[in-house]
């Protein structure tokens, strides 16, 4: 999918183009922004920008608008990476090829500057680039609150890590994954809907289809994980069996967990394709995290 893939870099390089200048306003005597910076530079391919943007294109949005969105759900998603690479969490020393923000630092700066780039987020929702009337920056700043906290994201995480070495059925490590994983995506889809003014129903099924899309993305991670090159992936694999992490893939198996991934992308595409000809780039967003090596 090289067209994909260049779309995919142009919306990666605009977020952090943003996200540079904003980090460029902030004042210069913080020991807290080298780190900050260095947890939110670190590589990634900015898919949940790439879900904002997509999503955007089918309702005709604004392009800035939809990068200082993504910008800050970037924030926010590298706040829980921070996090989650803690030796008091997954205790992870590489994070893409390069050292965790703890190894790097330490680990109480980690957890600042984690702290700090979740609240960044807030700042850029409520900032004066974000060009939409208070009332809509109020329900994205309250809707990406609840999808990061203790119902969404870190619930999610909690879970993950006290289900280890336990006997967790099918239904409970789904709905793990959705929060851990799948809210933030399902926040990068019903963002849209927000800023346009959509009923709470219109907006549920955005939220809906962007939790699939996260579940599938966090299964396929499981996949690679399991078979993936840990040179490809930048991290050492094959460390959730060794962890005792409850994924679907150390539940079920290989086969039957590329088989579950294979409906759920069926059952998305099904949805998206609902919204036209508008939806193609959101379509191959799909087909993007399936072609992930695993």
């Amino acid at each position: 999918m090289p067209n994909f893939s260049n779309k995919l870099n142009d919306v990666a390089n605009s977020t952090n183009h943003y996200l540079r200048s904003f980090f460029l306003k902030q004042k210069k005597n913080s020991h807290l922004i080298t780190p900050m910076k260095y947890g939110v530079f670190s590589g990634g391919k900015r898919f949940r920008s790439a879900i904002v943007v997509n999503t955007g294109k089918i309702y005709g949005v604004d392009y800035k608008k939809l990068i200082i969105i993504a910008s800050a759900i970037e924030c926010i998603h590298s706040y829980s990476l921070i996090h989650d690479d803690l030796p008091s969490m997954d205790n992870d020393e590489l994070r893409r090829g390069k050292l965790s923000v703890h190894k790097k630092f330490n680990e109480f700066t980690a957890i600042l500057a984690g702290n700090s780039l979740l609240t960044l987020a807030f700042e850029i929702l409520s900032g004066r680039d974000l060009k939409l009337s208070e009332n809509y920056k109020n329900q994205l700043i309250k809707t990406l609150s609840a999808s990061s906290g203790h119902l969404g994201l870190a619930g999610g995480q909690y879970f993950d890590l006290t289900f280890e070495k336990k006997n967790i059925s099918k239904k409970k490590i789904i709905n793990m994954q959705r929060k851990k994983t799948g809210e933030l995506f399902g926040f990068c889809c019903e963002s849209i809907g927000i800023i346009k003014g959509n009923t709470k129903k219109k907006r549920k099924k955005l939220k809906e289809i962007g939790i699939n899309i996260g579940l599938l993305f966090q299964i396929i991670d499981d996949l690679i994980d399991y078979k993936g090159d840990s040179k490809i992936v930048g991290k050492p694999t094959r460390s959730d069996k060794k962890k005792g992490k409850a994924t679907l893939v150390n539940l079920l198996g290989y086969k039957k967990t590329v088989h579950f991934a294979q409906n759920l992308k069926k059952k998305i595409q099904k949805e998206i394709k609902k919204f036209g000809p508008k939806a193609n780039d959101l379509l191959d967003s799909v087909e993007f995290i399936m072609k992930r090596q695993f």
